[in-house]
């Protein structure tokens, strides 16, 4: 049912919205599967295991894009770098500093997205939602010359009813206009990643230009069983 769910969901969304397979505990076939059925990026939560899967899937990880959507080590920024087309989880300049400092030495400009804790969850990584602090880091990241940031990312308070997100949602779209509308030297944000299998068409209506879909497309996760 993989095709026939991504199938229905692309005639639900609007077409500038991308679409993330989050790939987190799937099988290297269901991932086949969703390839063959069109998807073009890739998210996975865990650099480990995404350089596992990455192998495992030969030909079909260089059909699509791939991005980290989980929180990165740092001493995982090298694996990462060979792997990723895009970081989305980068909570600091600290964060980004590195990343492009690893970058350089390796020649590539990595683009990422800077994670927003707009719930202020001590349990989530993210920078705090305070717009200054968010425009200073935004500033500095500006002038790295190992990373490229390309916009937002954030995650809404577990909840039963999505729509309890829906403020969530809109205050980062605030914050995402707002940033756009400073002119800061070297930055122009296109993507707002927010949005998932519960709830990417509440954040759609809000603004969210990328979406992370993994239940929503392969059904229930696989719970791993001992014996």
């Amino acid at each position: 049912m993989i095709k026939e769910n991504l199938e229905r969901i692309r005639r639900e969304v609007p077409e500038y919205v991308e679409i993330i397979g989050a790939v987190k505990t799937r099988t290297p076939d269901e991932i086949k599967e969703l390839i063959d059925a069109g998807i073009t990026i890739i998210g996975h939560n865990y650099v480990q295991e995404a350089e596992d899967t990455f192998e495992e899937l030969g030909e079909y990880s260089g059909r699509v894009q791939w991005h980290m959507i989980g929180h990165l080590q740092k001493n995982k920024i090298n694996k990462a770098l060979k792997i990723f087309n895009m970081i989305q989880t980068v909570d600091s300049f600290g964060c980004a500093e590195e990343i492009s400092s690893r970058s350089e030495k390796i020649n590539k400009v990595m683009p990422i997205l800077l994670e927003v804790n707009i719930g202020e969850e001590s349990s989530k990584t993210g920078i705090e939602p305070d717009y200054r602090v968010i425009l200073e880091t935004v500033q500095k990241i500006s002038l790295l010359s190992g990373v490229s940031l390309k916009g937002l990312m954030t995650m809404g308070p577990l909840t039963s009813d999505p729509k309890l997100l829906i403020p969530y949602f809109k205050n980062t779209r605030l914050i995402f206009d707002r940033l756009n509308s400073e002119r800061v030297d070297n930055l122009n944000l296109k993507i707002l990643s927010m949005g998932m299998s519960d709830s990417y068409k509440i954040a759609i209506d809000e603004g969210s230009t990328m979406i992370r879909l993994g239940t929503i497309l392969f059904g229930a996760r696989h719970k791993k069983t001992t014996l």
